[in-house]
């Protein structure tokens, strides 16, 4: 029985490191695209243009349009062509680094990656998430390899809102449960292809999930007075690199599935990916009928950091019958994550679980 696990290139995280990204560039190219939003290339352009320039490496800069489209991956494509960059450098959240990923990916150079914000998977993992021009999603395309480098500087993470990084908590808070969830069910991983994990995969899912517990509330409180602290650090790394490895060495499971059907509900305020996951993590726990305690304590870390107990907490104000039913159903659909599970989960298990879940938060706030 084969054992496998992918991982990037390399890592690199601390707070001033962005201007060691010269000295990693000149091992993968001499010439790069150096791609990102606005506001990415603001904080961390001139940083990455001197660091190259001091290794001898040409650069252009150009500004990410915003989607990670079809569309947009092939202007960057045929602009990393006319410049003849060997190497792509993708700075900021994570349309812009998914869309760089594909860039590297079908041009077939290295890329860099330099998230600006802790709150997703997509720095460190061999996927992309395209989506239309309008911004709806299309499909998750698989890569061929995890990014060649992921460098992340601390001190560019703590100068954004606290929300991103209490948003990736949520993300990452799924991983631990859903990689449990993902073994028990003896399932093969839809990354590696194998039903066997390894050891180092299960010790990283369990970790992130202990470092949240013990530095959440710590590090977000530093980030919200823009400081960076050994808390910090450690959920930077948590958020973005054991998370990460986490679920692609592992797999998904009901969490994520009930973010993506709660997409579909009625909002009075869109939410971040990470604030639907974690109240999805709620869910599966009750779904799966796991101990009270266990779901206690994902109560009070979700609580002492901001994220959703509930629905009223996600603008999912006084749902009907009918629009949770919708949720549960799109849920269930074939091919969701849900179905890792290791028992035959129906529309109408997930859409009692929902409504408990809900309850369980709703009756959490009235007693703290």
């Amino acid at each position: 029985m084969s054992r496998a696990l992918i991982s990037p290139g390399k890592y690199i995280q601390g707070a001033g490191v962005i201007t060691e990204i010269g000295t990693h560039a000149a091992k993968l190219g001499s010439c790069a695209l150096i791609l990102g939003g606005r506001t990415a290339l603001s904080l961390c352009g001139p940083q990455i243009a001197a660091s190259l320039a001091a290794k001898q490496l040409a650069c252009h800069q150009e500004t990410f349009g915003g989607v990670s489209s079809r569309s947009e991956i092939g202007r960057l494509k045929d602009l990393a062509k006319a410049k003849g960059a060997n190497l792509i450098i993708v700075v900021g959240g994570g349309m812009s680094i998914d869309a760089g990923k594909v860039v590297a990916h079908e041009l077939k150079v290295p890329v860099i990656v330099v998230p600006t914000i802790a709150t997703t998977n997509a720095p460190c993992s061999a996927m992309s998430v395209i989506y239309t021009d309008a911004g709806e999603l299309v499909e998750y395309l698989p890569l061929d390899k995890n990014p060649d480098c992921v460098l992340v500087d601390t001190n560019c993470i703590a100068q954004s809102p606290a929300s991103f990084l209490v948003a990736g908590m949520g993300d990452a808070l799924a991983t631990f449960w859903e990689a449990d969830t993902c073994v028990r069910s003896g399932l093969a991983n839809g990354v590696t292809g194998t039903t066997c994990p390894t050891l180092a995969a299960l010790a990283l899912a369990r970790l992130t999930y202990d470092t949240l517990l013990e530095s959440g509330l710590q590090a977000r409180l530093a980030v919200e007075r823009k400081v960076v602290t050994p808390a910090v650090e450690a959920i930077v790394e948590a958020n973005t690199l054991t998370s990460g490895l986490g679920f692609e060495n592992l797999g998904h499971a009901g969490a994520h599935s009930v973010h993506n059907g709660l997409l579909t509900a009625k909002s009075s305020g869109r939410k971040m990916h990470g604030e639907i996951v974690a109240f999805g993590v709620l869910v599966q726990l009750v779904l799966e009928g796991r101990p009270s305690p266990a779901i206690r304590e994902v109560q009070d870390f979700c609580s002492s950091v901001g994220l959703p107990l509930c629905l009223a907490d996600l603008g999912i104000d006084n749902p009907s019958i009918e629009d949770i039913r919708q949720v549960a159903e799109i849920c269930c659909a074939e091919g969701e994550s849900i179905h890792s599970t290791w028992f035959p989960v129906t529309a109408a298990a997930v859409e009692a679980a929902i409504w408990t879940a809900d309850a369980l938060g709703e009756h959490y706030k009235k007693k703290v």
